[in-house]
């Protein structure tokens, strides 16, 4: 799909907006804190509603403003020509669709795929497992309302059972109520993450062969207590600690987490350490994933330029499961990324990129020459010059 103009109204720092893009590479430059990441952030929610930067809506909303607006029309492959109006309060978000209003986000979903690279994204690596377990949920849900619809779910009756164990006091009824409802959604976030992330793995490491010149290797595994608990012969695979757990075949002769009945007994087994504890100790919400390079964590023993790397791939991975999930091409987001490497990983950046793609790019100086024309908006305190 292509961008062909985006308008924004009260989000964040910007009052009114208003660009035109023309072909298929943009780029705004301008010092720092003068709004241009705020352009590629709006354009970052046309996917699903969800920023790149925050999971705060609130956060998108100019100070004293009510609601923060979003407006784009995008030539789409299937659609054609396509108008999107996004709108931003506090207590929650609309879409519209050519001026019809989408009732449910779930109707939206898979439709028009973004994805963002950030100077930011260096702590998909070095940043805890929530940044992680963020990235994976936003990229499967993006593309999927059944994941969605159990993410949610998942993470209603989990705050409610932890509700209950701060209370102190629950009776087994209780929990069991919350449990009945977590069990099934638990069970459909792990058998899709690890489908996920099969697809996802084999993409991350033909991206980052493409940025390194096919020197290393480089893995996305599945980890995690629960995973690493059940699976103990994922220790023992050839390849070491760090073989993507999707290599291996679920066990068929007993329960595992990609069935109910595993998180029913194991919550009711926790019961006690949760309670003493006083909160849900085992589930999906904290399990995470292990970036490596040559077998080795990626965050203990990948240099600088190797972690740049396996970052861009890890986008560069989301972009083509996108557009294989899609059967569209999705707009490409680079924040400042170019000035975080060295001029060789630029070069590999620019060639690992799908041509046909549409790029919006910021920075603080011009992108090299020989990367080809581009149309320029120069950015100043919110305002944008051709």
């Amino acid at each position: 799909m292509i961008l062909r103009s985006l308008t924004l109204q009260n989000f964040r720092n910007l009052a009114v907006a208003k660009l035109g893009f023309e072909g298929t590479r943009q780029f705004l430059v301008g010092a720092n804190g003068q709004g241009k990441t705020n352009v590629l952030e709006a354009a970052g929610c046309l996917t699903a509603l969800r920023s790149f930067r925050t999971s705060e809506s609130a956060a998108m909303i100019r100070e004293g403003c009510a609601e923060a607006g979003v407006a784009a029309e995008i030539d789409h492959e299937h659609r054609g020509l396509t108008r999107l109006r996004l709108l931003f309060r506090p207590d929650g978000k609309e879409i519209w669709s050519d001026q019809e209003r989408v009732k449910r986000l779930a109707d939206h979903l898979g439709y028009f795929p973004v994805v963002a690279f950030s100077s930011q994204d260096i702590q998909l690596i070095r940043g805890s497992p929530t940044v992680r377990r963020r990235w994976l949920d936003l990229t499967l849900s993006a593309m999927d309302a059944a994941y969605l619809r159990a993410l949610q779910t998942y993470t209603r009756a989990l705050a409610g059972r932890n509700k209950l164990l701060k209370q102190g006091s629950p009776n087994s009824a209780e929990l069991a109520a919350f449990e009945q409802v977590l069990a099934p959604a638990a069970a459909e976030l792990v058998r899709q993450r690890i489908a996920g992330i099969a697809e996802l793995s084999a993409s991350v490491g033909a991206a980052y062969t493409r940025l390194c010149g096919g020197v290393e290797l480089a893995t996305l595994s599945y980890d995690g207590p629960v995973v690493a608990e059940r699976f103990k012969a994922f220790r023992d695979v050839p390849g070491g600690r760090h073989e993507s757990l999707v290599r291996l075949p679920l066990p068929q002769s007993a329960i595992s987490p990609v069935d109910a009945a595993y998180w029913q007994e194991r919550w009711t087994r926790d019961r006690p350490n949760d309670l003493r504890l006083r909160g849900t100790l085992h589930g999906p919400h904290r399990d995470d994933l292990t970036l490596a390079v040559k077998g080795a964590p990626a965050r203990e023993f990948a240099s600088e330029g190797q972690q740049r790397s396996l970052v861009l791939a890890l986008r560069l991975a989301q972009a083509a499961w996108f557009q294989a999930r899609s059967q569209t091409r999705p707009v490409i987001l680079a924040d400042d990324v170019l000035g975080e490497l060295d001029p060789a990983r630029r070069r590999q950046f620019w060639a690992a990129l799908d041509p046909a793609a549409q790029v919006l790019a910021t920075g603080t100086a011009l992108p090299d020459p020989e990367l080809g024309a581009w149309q320029v908006f120069r950015v100043d305190q919110g305002t944008f010059t051709p």
